[in-house]
C-alpha cells in the first residue's frame, strides 16, 4: 500500500476536517466521527466498526499500535504521519494523544434492538451533557446493559466529550435514539419490558425492589430530571435515597447505582 502520506501543515485538508467534526452539524452530514486515542481506536477495530481514515504521532506509538495501524492500513484505511504540534491542534488533551481516527458511525434502530431474557436496558431521556453519557455508556457496557436508548432532543453520542468518557464503551453497547418518549414506550409494552422510572418523591427505594428483567431503567435530564407525565406511566417509580444536603445525583452516578442494583439481583444476591 505505499508509505504513509506525511501532514506537516494545519491547512491540510484532513487536519482542518477532523476539527471540523467536533461540530454535531459536521458530523451529522458526514456520518462520520472522531476517536482519538490508541485503546478506544482499538476498540473500535475489534468491534469491526468502519474506520475511514487513521492519522499517527509515530513516535508515540507503541509497536502493538504501530502493527495494528499498518493491518488497517493494508485493508485499504488511509493512514496519515503527524507532528506532535500539529496533533496538539486536534484535541483538547494536555497531552495528544498518538493515535486519531476518522469513524464511520453507527446506531442501532429500536426495533431492531434485541430483548433478551435477562437483558437489563438504559433510557435517557433529553440529557444535555456529553461527557455524562459517554460515562453512562462505560457504565453500561461494565454491567453488561444489553443496550442504551435515547429519547428526545439528547447529546450526541459521537461528540468528542462523550465518545472520551466511554473510554471504547461506545463500539460495545448498542445505542438506538428515538424522537419522543412516547416510541420507546410503545416499543416497551410490545416487548414485555418493564420500565422503571426515577424520581425522588417515589415511595420505594431502589434497593428494596426485586429488579425483574427485561427491564428498562429510565433516567432524566440533569437538571430537570424527568417530566411527571413520563413517570406517570413508567411501570414502577423508585427512589435514590440521600441524607445529606445534595439536592440530586450526578446522572452517571445515578445510572450506576441502578445498573449495578439490577446486576446484582440478575447474579442473586448473597443472603
Amino acid at each position: 500500500m505505499g508509505t504513509p502520506e506525511v501532514i506537516s501543515s494545519a491547512a491540510n485538508p484532513l487536519v482542518k476536517r477532523i476539527r471540523s467534526l467536533g461540530d454535531r452539524k459536521h458530523r451529522r452530514r458526514e456520518g462520520v466521527f472522531v476517536v482519538e486515542g490508541i485503546q478506544p481506536v482499538w476498540r473500535a477495530v475489534e468491534a469491526g466498526w468502519e474506520l475511514e481514515t487513521l492519522a499517527v504521532v509515530p513516535e508515540w506509538l507503541p509497536e502493538s499500535a504501530a502493527n495494528m495501524v499498518a493491518e488497517q492500513r493494508g485493508l485499504g484505511v488511509r493512514v496519515a504521519e503527524l507532528s506532535s504540534e500539529l496533533a496538539g491542534r486536534l484535541t483538547e488533551r494536555d497531552r495528544p494523544p498518538g493515535l486519531f481516527a476518522v469513524v464511520r458511525a453507527r446506531t442501532t434502530v429500536l426495533d431492531d434492538l434485541a430483548v433478551p431474557p435477562d437483558g437489563v436496558f438504559l433510557a435517557l431521556h433529553e440529557i444535555a451533557n456529553p461527557g455524562n453519557l459517554g460515562t453512562v455508556l462505560r457504565t453500561a457496557d461494565a454491567t453488561g446493559a444489553a443496550g442504551v436508548i435515547l429519547l428526545g432532543d439528547t447529546a450526541d453520542p459521537f461528540a468528542p466529550a462523550a465518545v472520551k468518557a466511554s473510554m471504547g464503551s461506545l463500539f460495545a453497547v448498542p445505542v438506538a435514539a428515538v424522537p419522543d418518549a412516547g416510541a420507546f414506550l410503545r416499543w416497551a409494552h410490545a416487548r414485555a419490558v418493564a420500565v422503571l422510572a426515577t424520581s425522588g418523591y417515589a415511595e420505594r427505594e431502589h434497593w428494596s425492589f426485586a429488579y425483574r428483567p427485561p427491564l428498562a431503567v429510565l433516567l432524566g435530564s440533569e437538571g430537570d430530571g424527568l417530566p411527571a407525565e413520563l413517570i406517570a406511566q413508567a411501570d414502577q417509580t423508585l427512589r435514590i435515597p440521600m441524607t445529606g444536603t445534595a439536592e440530586s445525583l450526578n446522572l452517571a452516578v445515578a445510572a450506576a447505582l441502578l445498573l449495578y442494583e439490577a446486576r446484582r439481583h440478575a447474579i442473586g444476591a448473597p443472603e
